[in-house]
């Protein structure tokens, strides 16, 4: 892993990375990743100039959504509605679905056997297809998934994980502060909005998980503030929890950390 991080800061470091303009970015295109007798849909972004695979976990009940007329999914997701951005950045890009035999990820399910199991058939797909460090993003309830899946990593498929909007209060099954983040030994990126109003994912408590993460060798908090347009629920995505008007900037802060990951 060390030495995946080290590669990543060499090739920014001589320019073998540059970004693109999100508009100029061809689509995707969708796969079936078979998993226990059924299978889990991901949108696959590939890059021949990848230095890293970025596979996002979406919030809520989980998913993509539909594929609209330019050929991107169509969640209004913070994490889906931004991928043309990451795709703006030398990553390949995996959005995940939901397996064929799930109506909507709960807590429950995602810190469950076969959340797991879905997980690492995802992973093995993608290392079929690509050597590039796997890094997990998650947003809202995203981060339930993606701290169980690299707490429970026997195989070494994770490189480091960043967890956007985390779900912190103990009433929500899998919150990211009622599992066992002592057994995180990646690196970890806690991204925030200074705004969020969702009363389970409260700033306050999203201070506290980077003190959590002991066994973690670079872990980092940073913070987004303003944004234009923020309407409806507090806990959706088009408010601050969603980091609303401010998407490129989270996005640039994810990958700019995920290229330089640093204390």
């Amino acid at each position: 892993m060390k030495i995946a991080i080290f590669l990543l800061s060499l090739l920014v470091s001589f320019g073998g990375v540059p970004s693109a303009r999100a508009d100029d970015i061809a689509a995707g295109h969708v796969e079936r990743v078979e998993t226990r007798g059924v299978y889990v849909p991901i949108y696959e972004v590939w890059k021949k100039d990848a230095v890293a695979t970025l596979v996002l976990y979406s919030g809520g009940g989980g998913g993509f959504g539909k594929i609209g007329a330019d050929g991107w999914p169509g969640s209004a997701n913070f994490l889906i509605r931004s991928a043309k951005l990451f795709s703006a950045h030398p990553f390949n890009v995996i959005l995940v679905g939901r397996a064929t035999d799930v109506t909507g990820l709960d807590g429950l399910t995602r810190i469950g056997d076969d959340h797991n199991l879905d997980n690492q058939a995802i992973f093995k797909a993608i290392k079929a297809k690509s050597s590039a460090p796997i890094w997990l993003v998650g947003t809202s309830m995203g981060t339930i998934s993606v701290a169980a899946a690299v707490i429970r990593d026997t195989g070494s498929n994770i490189a480091g994980i960043v967890l956007t909007s985390s779900v912190t209060a103990s009433r929500i099954k899998g919150a990211v502060l009622a599992q066992d983040l002592s057994k995180i030994k990646v690196p970890v990126l806690v991204l925030h909005h200074e705004h969020d109003a969702c009363k389970v994912c409260t700033p306050e408590l999203a201070k506290s998980i980077a003190g959590e993460l002991k066994n973690s060798p670079i872990r980092k908090t940073l913070w987004v503030d303003g944004g234009d347009g923020a309407s409806g629920d507090p806990c959706e995505a088009l408010h601050f929890h969603g980091f609303i008007g401010k998407e490129k900037e989270a996005v640039d802060l994810i990958a700019d950390w995920v290229l330089h990951p640093a204390m």
